[in-house]
């Protein structure tokens, strides 16, 4: 199967807000000053600066077309199996979750199980989902991939995915040294120091901070890598019908939130029931 391949403390009350498509704040008076030119490349012409391990978007409808839900199983080593193996599950479809039809692509090959969180640096609720999602990651199974998506309801949040792909890529080729650290300092940055990340400079200044030299950002916040990325995340978020944010798609099979799981603490728990499920197809 052709797949994408990118490679707590304390409970809250229950959990309902989320930033959504609609009510996404747009951007500040001073946003409209973004210069930069958003527009994806040519693909044809981007094709010959290619690497070897990143595919063409139309992959994606491939992807759609050989997804099938008997998939070979993909065997969990988690502590708690034999539990999992009774239907006594504790979240239901339809209340908790909704199952996707047909299950959809993934951004990862199908070694492991999937988890994607589609976020915004500038929504207040995926900041806190942020101490949960990373506390889970340390502990989550090793038969199961944590992947996040940027999603863009509008002009800023387009301008953060790129953001978002440039720290991803960075990161991946060692030019920037702790990409979860750099992570933290985006959400901190526009949450609670009021720097809106409104512009390319303004975003290249946060890079340089965290020890990226300003020809390594321009090398890459332009790059094929970055540009195809935004292109998949756009066609994954219109297959998932994401309208909201923070949201969970487990194995582009079942979507959920916050808000349908109850609280934070409660969706970690979700998360973990329906990558058992999965395990057990």
């Amino acid at each position: 199967m052709k797949r994408f391949i990118w490679t707590l403390a304390i409970a809250l009350p229950f959990v309902t807000a989320a930033c959504s498509k609609e009510e996404a704040p747009p951007a500040a008076a001073e946003e409209t000053a973004i210069a930069e030119e958003q527009a994806i490349q040519n693909a044809d012409e981007l094709a010959e600066n290619s690497v070897p391990d990143t595919e063409s978007v139309e992959v994606v409808e491939e992807s759609a077309a050989v997804t099938e839900p008997d998939d070979q199983a993909i065997v969990l080593a988690r502590a708690g199996d034999a539990v999992a193996t009774t239907t006594n599950w504790q979240f239901k479809e339809g209340q908790h979750y909704t199952r996707l039809v047909p299950t959809q692509p993934t951004v990862g090959s199908a070694d492991k199980i999937e988890v994607a969180e589609i976020f915004m640096y500038s929504c207040p609720h995926c900041f806190d989902l942020e101490t949960f999602i990373n506390q889970w990651e340390k502990n989550k199974d090793p038969g199961v991939r944590l992947v996040r998506i940027p999603a863009v309801f509008n002009q800023l949040a387009q301008m953060h995915a790129q953001l978002y792909y440039t720290e991803y890529f960075l990161g991946k080729s060692g030019a920037l040294k702790d990409p979860h650290a750099f992570r933290v300092m985006v959400f901190e940055e526009f949450h609670r120091r009021g720097n809106r990340l409104t512009s390319k400079t303004a975003i290249q200044r946060l890079f340089v901070r965290a020890g990226v030299s300003e020809e390594e950002f321009n090398r890459t916040w332009d790059s094929f890598e970055v540009n195809q990325a935004l292109r998949v995340a756009a066609d994954l978020a219109r297959r998932y019908n994401v309208a909201s944010v923070p949201m969970v798609v487990v194995n582009g099979k079942y979507r959920t939130d916050a808000g349908s799981a109850g609280s934070y603490p409660k969706l970690i728990e979700l998360i973990d029931e329906l990558t058992v499920r999965e395990g057990l197809r």
